[in-house]
Parts: structure tokens; sequence; C-alpha cells
């Protein structure tokens, strides 16, 4: 196993399991359905993904115990040689960047996690550094899928919108860290604006780009290059509940749609 995200993710399916997990929905000892659930489902869908994404922020609402599965499963997906990404949407200055870094990236060598670019420059080159120590990944927040983004990405500054000017800082910033015809700066781009997604594609060309919002937040497969479509609640979920072979037949029916 190469442990570099950027070459474990190329030549695998563009399709990444988004875990959200919903405690309700594993009874009656949550954690350890979750646990035993997500494992087997990243298992059956290990030929089938190009990664598994945990949402940090479910994990941490199940408290100290939750917080502590998350780092499980993470290092349970590693063993599998399963990539990682951890969506914490991070974003802080100084020591704090870099403690945030530590965590997530140098901890799992290898892994990529989402960041906030909106505190500036010195904010995110902490975790720029700590992806090219450790091999990883950092996948930055430039058009996100939520129908409230437009109010501050859409933004003028000038005679550009402010995801764009996010976008073309990112495009330097991703040519500096290139491994290969790729980069270890990403950028996350909603599925849910498939016009702006064909757009940031040609903006980013060495970037992997992240789409999250397939499914459930009603966005459709997108096919192309260096594209990784993120589908949680439809995935990992199907028909609304854990069940490993409905998943598997969903992934299927994604990945045939993006032959």
């Amino acid at each position: 196993m190469s442990c570099d995200f950027v070459l474990e993710i190329e030549g695998r399916p563009p399709l990444v399991l988004g875990v959200d997990p919903r405690p309700q929905l594993h009874t009656p000892e949550p954690i350890a359905a979750i646990r035993s659930y997500t494992l087997e489902l990243i298992e059956a869908l290990a030929e089938r993904i190009a990664a598994v994404k945990f949402q940090a922020a479910f994990f941490e609402a199940l408290g100290p115990e939750g917080f502590a599965l998350m780092h499980e499963l993470i290092a349970g997906a590693r063993v599998m040689a399963v990539p990682v990404i951890v969506d914490a949407k991070r974003g802080d200055i100084g020591s704090t960047a870099e403690a945030y870094a530590q965590a997530y990236l140098e901890a799992y060598p290898g892994s990529a996690l989402t960041v906030n670019p909106y505190l500036g420059e010195d904010a995110v080159e902490p975790f720029f550094r700590a992806a090219e120590r450790s091999g990883g990944a950092v996948f930055v927040l430039v058009k996100t899928s939520n129908p409230g983004a437009g109010l501050f990405q859409d933004l003028l500054v000038g005679e550009k919108k402010l995801y764009q000017v996010v976008s073309e800082w990112l495009n330097q910033q991703a040519e500096h860290y290139r491994v290969g015809e790729w980069s270890r700066v990403g950028a996350v781009v909603g599925a849910t604006y498939p016009e702006q997604v064909d757009e940031l594609r040609s903006a980013l060309p060495r970037s992997f780009l992240l789409l999250p919002g397939l499914g459930a937040q009603g966005g459709t497969p997108v096919k192309g290059a260096g594209v990784l479509n993120a589908a949680s609640r439809s995935l990992y979920y199907p028909g609304g509940k854990p069940d490993v072979q409905a998943a598997c037949s969903q992934a299927d029916a994604y990945l045939k749609t993006l032959e």
C-alpha cells in the first residue's frame, strides 16, 4: 500500500461512501451497531469506491464514545486499504491549524481532510504542509452543496464571484503541491450545482473535485477525470435503513451511470 492519497485514489471508481451515522437507526446498542455495520459496509464496497468520507459532526454528536469510534473506523478503513477523507471542515489560524492538521492528516498518513479557506492563506497553509509530509490531501471548500451557498460564495469581488476568486487562488496552490498529474490540493464543489462543477473542473485542472450532495440532496452523478462523487444517506442508508446488500446495489447503479 502506497500510503499516499493521490497515488491511491488514481484509478479507483469515482464514488465516495459518506458515513453520517444516525444512532436511532442502530438499536439497542448504537455505538456497537454503527461500528459493525460500517466496517462490514466498507469491506463490501471496497472495490466499488474511491474513498470513504467520515462526517465528523455525526460522530462528535455521539459524545466521547462516538469521537473514539470515528478514529477506530478511520483506522479500520486504512487497514482495508480504502482511502479516507475526514469531512471536518476545519479552518483556524497558527498553532490551532497545525494541531488540527496533526490530528487528522499526520495521525493517518495517506488520508485527506476538508478545510474552510475563509480565515485566509495562513490558516490553510499548515494543512497543505501537513498533507505533503504525510502523503495526504486537502479538500478546500469552494462551492458547497447547500441551498444557501450563494449568499456569500456568489458575492461579486470586482467582476468575479467570490468562489471564483477562491478557485483561482486554489489553482496556484494546487500547482505547488502536485504529485504527477494531480495535486494534494483538491476542492469541494456541490454536485447540486452541475454548471459550476463543469466550470471549476476547467478552472482547477490539477485538483480532485469532491462532489457532495449525490442522492438525498438532489445531486446526480458527474462524469469526468478527477471527479469524486460523494453519496452519504443514499449509499450508507439505502432505503432509509442500514442494509449492506442494498448499498452494494445502489453503488452499482451509481457506477453504471458513470461508465
